[in-house]
């Protein structure tokens, strides 16, 4: 019996981790806005994640439009993130490996990106970068 129950829990928690990965970008947004401290660094964390690589997917295809829009997506979550982490102290250790992943990442993207394209992402980079200063300062002053 025991067995059982805690088998149909495990099924219970994996479908509710499912559910969660198939909300959409805009159902992630609406929630990091109604959301507030460690759970609303989190949402903005990974809707900044989720922009990465649609920025990467635009680019590749070609799209620079729609990759500017997302990579714009990725900065203003990633620095939301990181104030929101600065100033209620939660997250900040995880935001700050989560925008380092991000920005090595977008690093990445704009070395494979044509000179003409480069300046947006090496922007990006930059204020991510910058950020995440502000994390490590906070962590360790």
């Amino acid at each position: 019996m025991r067995r059982v129950s805690g088998i149909l829990l495990l099924l219970v928690v994996a479908l509710v981790a499912a559910a969660d990965k198939k909300e959409t970008l805009e159902q992630l947004k609406a929630r990091a806005e109604t959301t507030a401290g460690k759970h609303q660094i989190q949402l903005m964390t990974e809707i900044a994640e989720r922009q990465l690589k649609a920025t990467d997917d635009a680019y590749s295809s070609g799209e620079v439009e729609q990759a500017r829009a997302a990579l714009a997506d990725v900065v203003d979550y990633g620095v939301r993130a990181s104030r929101e982490a600065i100033n209620t102290g939660k997250r900040i250790k995880q935001t700050e490996i989560a925008l380092r992943k991000i920005a090595d990442r977008l690093d990445g993207i704009g070395k494979s990106l044509d000179v003409d394209s480069r300046p947006p992402v090496v922007d990006a980079v930059k204020k991510l970068e910058a950020v995440r200063n502000d994390l490590l300062f906070r962590m360790f002053k």
